[in-house]
């Protein structure tokens, strides 16, 4: 079948790019699941929201720690094991959540085995198919599989919020692992092949032959060597910190609370639901617009509106419940705005620290990424049972974003542009 695919008109990069997608969007699916089911596992078992959101938060903290070292372990056993191995360990998770009875069983399943094996199967996975399969369109590849982790979004949770309220949260839970198996597993075990080189051909747009780095024999060294390379670098703590806040202000916050939110606000799930599949319908047009402007504008100028807008919008979410108008035009908009701020940063990376290296150092500024997210995921469910409400999480995140906006600015890289003359910067 390969053999066949290969003589094709089409480059097999494409191919590759597109089981890498859907494979993307379901895993992106799974991560948000759990804002889902924070409302039936409450009424259920009578957890408080900052009790099940624990759980989401180790999740999210596992998923950005184990982003790193998969990359690693991608580096040196293959891409497809790494993703096969993953999926496997997510849909043995999501079955036997729909078997728990305590919240300490919540956090081991959902938390660390789904949360740390989706971290195998996220953006370091995107960064490591761009840079390996194409020398030309990087940008846009890197927005095209990023914009999947909005996609899952838009295909899942109304489907997911859906089945939870008619059949109850443990149909929403099974369907993660019937979908991880009958789908994922096969496309990915029929078509993703680690490098081009190892199916005799050259990345898309090649225009030399481009040899294959050699394995390390310690797969976990280059993680940690990547870790150390970045704490000498400016730019990778600018970087940390800025997408420590695009943690906190997506997957962490509107991506885990805007659902329960919204029941607050007397609407149904489904409406919830609906609303974060808006985001993602926009942010495949945001994000892979986002990664076709990385290749042409200055990264850091591209960060600083993004941040800047999205702490504007989310510190007027509050306001917007009180209209239906209003909430469709955020989704909109926040859409737009929600993975954008990843083809510049990987860009950013890419120019700083080489081609062969991004998907490890990435690896660990995606981490700080999730840092982020696992500290809203839980300090927003605290304070909506202190205060009665998320406003506080809300403006505070704002501010914070804005924040993110300075910070951009003050990333100081001189080989900018001139990342297609220099593949493998000295890291700054």
């Amino acid at each position: 079948m390969i053999e066949r695919l290969i003589g094709r008109p089409l480059h097999y990069a494409w191919l590759i790019v597109i089981v890498t997608f859907v494979t993307l969007i379901t895993t992106a699916g799974f991560r948000a699941t759990p804002g889902v089911l924070i409302v039936p596992l409450q009424d259920e078992f009578g957890w408080s929201r900052g009790t099940i959101s624990i759980a989401i938060s180790l999740g999210l903290l596992l998923f950005g720690l184990t982003a790193p070292f998969s990359a690693a372990l991608m580096d040196r056993f293959g891409v497809r094991k790494v993703i096969l191995i993953a999926v496997t360990t997510i849909a043995v998770g999501a079955s036997l959540t729909t078997v728990m009875n305590a919240p300490y069983q919540l956090d081991l399943l959902w938390g660390v085995v789904v949360g740390g094996a989706t971290g195998a199967v996220s953006v370091p996975l995107a960064a490591t198919i761009a840079n390996r399969w194409f020398t030309t369109r990087r940008g846009l590849v890197t927005g095209i599989l990023t914009a999947s982790n909005a996609s899952g979004q838009m295909i899942f949770l109304p489907a997911l919020a859906w089945l939870a309220t008619a059949y109850g949260w443990r149909w929403a839970a099974l369907s993660v692992a019937f979908v991880a198996m009958l789908i994922v597993f096969p496309f990915v075990a029929i078509v993703v092949r680690d490098r081009p080189q190892s199916i005799g051909i050259e990345p898309y747009g090649a225009t030399e032959h481009v040899p294959v780095p050699e394995r390390s024999a310690r797969p976990f060294r280059p993680a940690i060597d990547g870790l150390l390379l970045g704490f000498k670098s400016r730019v990778f703590w600018l970087l940390s910190a800025t997408f420590f806040i695009c943690g906190l202000s997506t997957n962490g916050l509107i991506g885990t609370h805007l659902i329960p939110a919204a029941i607050d606000h007397n609407m149904r799930a489904v409406t919830g639901a609906s609303l974060l599949a808006l985001m993602g319908l926009f942010d495949v047009i945001g994000t892979t617009l986002s990664g076709w402007l990385t290749d042409r504008v200055d990264p850091r100028h591209l960060l600083a509106w993004y941040y800047g807008l999205r702490g504007l919008a989310v510190i007027a979410l509050p306001a917007a419940f009180g209209s239906g108008y209003a909430l469709v035009a955020f989704a909109v908009f926040y859409g737009l705005d929600w993975v954008a701020t990843v083809p510049p940063t990987v860009a950013l990376t890419a120019d700083t620290f080489g081609r062969e290296r991004v998907g490890i150092v990435f690896g660990w500024i995606f981490a700080a990424h999730q840092f982020g997210a696992a500290a809203a995921a839980w300090l927003a469910g605290a304070s909506r049972g202190w205060f009665g409400s998320y406003t506080y999480a809300f403006v505070s995140a704002g501010l914070l974003c804005l924040l993110a906006s300075a910070l951009s600015l003050a990333i100081n890289h001189p080989t900018l542009f001139r990342r297609r003359a220099i593949p493998a910067p000295s890291p700054a």
